[in-house]
């Protein structure tokens, strides 16, 4: 008798490898995998702005490494003392506005660099749910604790979560582009109103595969929801994943997305962690911190 309702992603055709230098933007799994695949010296650039959760956020940051546009105080925004901008994660914020524009420029240098020269880029998704800065009529990647009267709250539609990537995706044919959903919830927007964000994104995805064959869609969201839906593959807080769970969903994608000639090194790369004594992922690891 089957315990589980088993999920089987399809292999990617063209899989990864330690020659397709990546550049990973989006959310947690994004950066989960990405540090994962960096800690395994794998060629990889993950989210030169900071995690990003929505579409319209993922196609800003394209656009910006696309035209390779420095920051400059222009951009600035200070929010309880701490210098960032609506491109940027609020982690990534500095007391010192000159210091946070070179650091912000010099992530953005190195993540046009790989915008060029990538073979591969990971999208993850993580919510429909965008906020809109009213006096700079922008889409804020993070609202910086900014007041909320500053934000208007808007929902994006399939079609639009869609429309706003397929340029990108069009614009680099050449490049391998793997996408996913988050299995995180986000659950201040309610279990609704989670729900149907997440089915938009869904929607966007499938609508996206259909129309590029360069866009290959890697099930994490069903992995967990679907195949693991069980609370001891979720931490304390019900809602971010256990190291266990995080681990598993690593092996599915080497499994079906890296080129089985890397799994040797994988392995020795995995022997020198353990050497040098560190954890397989920093307890500080995106989806924890989400």
């Amino acid at each position: 008798m089957e315990w589980q309702t088993k999920v089987t992603p399809t292999s990617l055709c063209n899989r990864l490898n330690y020659q397709t230098p990546l550049l990973c933007l989006g959310s947690c799994f994004a950066a989960e995998m990405g540090v994962r695949m960096a800690q395994y010296r794998f060629p990889v650039l993950v989210n030169p702005f900071g995690v990003l959760y929505n579409p319209a956020s993922i196609a800003m940051a394209l656009e910006r490494l696309h035209n390779a546009t420095p920051f400059s105080a222009n951009d600035l925004i200070c929010s309880q003392g701490q210098y960032a901008t609506l491109w940027h994660q609020h982690l990534l914020a500095h007391p010192n506005p000159d210091l946070f524009l070179e650091s912000a420029n010099r992530s953005l240098a190195q993540g046009a660099q790989l915008l060029r020269e990538s073979k591969g880029i990971i999208v993850s998704l993580g919510t429909s749910w965008i906020y809109r800065h009213k006096a700079r009529n922008m889409i804020a990647a993070n609202c910086h604790k900014l007041p909320a009267d500053q934000f208007d709250r808007l929902f994006l539609s399939s079609q639009e979560s869609a429309a706003l990537l397929a340029p990108w995706i069009e614009a680099y044919p050449d490049k391998q582009w793997v996408i996913t959903l988050s299995p995180i919830r986000h659950w201040k927007d309610g279990a609704h109103g989670n729900q149907i964000s997440k089915a938009a994104l869904l929607i966007a995805i499938e609508q996206l595969c259909h129309q590029f064959p360069n866009l290959y869609y890697f099930p994490a969201y069903e992995i967990v929801m679907d195949q693991l839906r069980d609370y001891r593959f979720y931490a304390s807080d019900m809602i971010h994943l256990t190291p266990p769970t995080i681990d598993y969903i690593w092996n599915q994608f080497c499994a079906h997305a890296i080129h089985p000639q890397c799994y040797d090194q994988i392995k020795e790369e995995e022997k020198r962690i353990k050497r040098e004594g560190h954890l397989p992922l920093p307890k500080s690891s995106a989806l924890q911190q989400m």
